[in-house]
């Protein structure tokens, strides 16, 4: 019973939020709460909660005082130059925007933080995205898989958690993987550069000249009042006011993919007038986060508690004056609130899941119905699993609850628990999508994508990458 109701509220919830009927925040919440009533454990839902909210209480601290500090570095144009890089290989063609976001969002995926990667990623190509009237949910999806497959470096977590699971060495998983990963990360960019033909068919073409202002070369916007010109895929003319609203042929995409209103404080994130900037602190500030990263990587101190001292660090040395620190925390006050907001909603989604035993349940059940044949492939049972599992799990629950289940099984039929540990980490670019996890509210909050057009634009390419992994790790022997 207890699995049949597991599998019934997730997908309650994938139908609910994927047909806007409710709000990933509120149906992270009721739901759970009402199949909590029906397990016949109401009474303790309280605990339940409190216990979801005291596990992923660190991770929202943690996104909290992340998006202020590199909030701030984007204030302060720590990663201006890396915007024009992008635009200038870019050239405002819709296909080398798509390769840009896969390329800039495996790079910088390297710092192992997800979180980290969907910031720095948005904040550079979002507003190509708004100013090309590209679909959001392409770069999206397009960030989420690409971190998703490169999130299986050793510090990362997944490679971690299941050298720890099953008593290995992280290196001895990881390194035999590459070549799989690298097989899924080409995929990835192929994938990129077949959406971006869709999205330049869509949208058409545009010379880098027609694109950007021309008396400024790599920005999108001016600052201030006056007017800009900007041609639309068609030939057609936009005009800008000085608050980056554009007429009806300069508009941008919505989370659908359909015309969405351009006025939008995306636009002005290239903008070179921005009072905001201080580029005298530019390598102060490159050294911080430079700092930040390296300390996170080789944990020094826990990660909420590094990102609460360089926020406060970066808003007290760049903005020494009190009524700019409040007026910086006010301008990401949105993304704060509500990325938080969904991670403790989350939090009483993977309380009642957990608490009850469902999530447990349907992973004995999923478990069990291996036939008794496939005993010695069960690497390759791993992999399939580690699908749906990941997805609908958290990876602690997975590779603590989970793997170990799976390599003694593999172990029985003689299957190395390195191939196990290996082939489980196959699921992690569909992971990354998960409802389950914090990053990507992150990401879809910075985007402004809807979590449900984002889950089912993402789902089945994600998917279909793991999958390529998968078949990559049989194909050279790794798994």
């Amino acid at each position: 019973m207890l699995t049949i109701l597991g599998f019934a509220m997730i997908a309650t919830f994938l139908v609910l939020i994927m047909m806007k009927k409710m709000s990933p925040i509120a149906a992270l919440v009721l739901i759970p709460a009402l199949f909590c009533v029906l397990v016949g454990k109401g009474a303790k839902l309280g605990d339940y909660v409190i216990e979801g909210v005291g596990n992923l209480a660190p991770t929202a601290a943690m996104l909290m005082f992340a998006i202020v500090y590199f909030g701030v570095m984007i204030d302060v144009g720590l990663f201006d130059p890396i915007v024009r890089g992008i635009l200038k290989f870019c050239k405002a063609d819709p296909m080398r925007v798509v390769v840009g976001t896969a390329v800039l969002a495996a790079i910088v995926s390297l710092d192992g933080d997800g979180s980290t990667t969907f910031m720095i990623t948005v904040s550079a190509m979002y507003p190509l995205y708004k100013r090309l009237g590209m679909s959001l949910v392409v770069m999206t999806g397009v960030a989420a898989t690409a971190n998703g497959v490169m999130n299986t470096v050793p510090w990362g977590g997944p490679t971690a958690r299941a050298a720890t699971a099953l008593k290995l060495d992280a290196a001895d998983i990881f390194v035999p993987m590459i070549p799989a990963l690298l097989v899924g990360l080409l995929f990835v960019f192929v994938l990129a550069y077949f959406l971006g033909l869709r999205e330049r068919k869509r949208v058409g073409y545009l010379s880098l000249d027609e694109a950007l202002e021309t008396e400024q070369g790599d920005v999108l916007v001016t600052s201030g009042g006056g007017t800009s010109l900007t041609k639309d895929a068609k030939g057609g003319t936009g005009g800008t006011d000085g608050k980056g609203a554009t007429g009806s042929a300069g508009t941008g995409t919505d989370g659908d993919g359909t015309p969405g209103d351009a006025d939008d404080e995306g636009f002005h994130g290239l903008d070179p007038n921005r009072p905001t900037l201080r580029p005298k602190l530019y390598w102060f500030n490159a050294g911080l986060t430079v700092t930040l990263l390296t300390a996170m990587i080789m944990e020094l101190l826990p990660i909420p508690v590094l990102f609460l001292l360089g926020a406060a660090l970066a808003l007290t040395v760049n903005y020494p004056n009190m009524a700019e620190q409040k007026e910086r925390i006010g301008a990401h006050a949105e993304n704060v609130l509500n990325v938080a907001g969904m991670v403790f909603a989350a939090a009483v989604f993977t309380g009642v899941l957990t608490g009850t035993g469902m999530v447990q349940s349907m992973a004995d059940w999923l478990v069990e119905t291996v036939p008794e044949g496939m005993g010695p492939h069960m690497a390759i049972v791993t992999g399939l699993l580690s699908l749906p599992l990941t997805y609908f799990m958290s990876n602690d629950g997975f590779y603590f609850g989970v793997l170990p289940v799976l390599a003694e099984a593999g172990a029985a039929h003689g299957v190395s628990p390195l191939e196990i540990a290996r082939a489980s980490l196959v699921g992690q670019a569909l992971h990354m999508s998960s409802p389950l996890v914090p990053a990507v509210y992150v990401l879809v909050g910075m985007a402004k994508v809807e979590f449900g057009d984002h889950t089912r634009f993402t789902v089945k390419w994600a998917a279909l990458t793991s999958l390529v992994v998968l078949a990559a790790g049989l194909l050279f022997g790794i798994i």
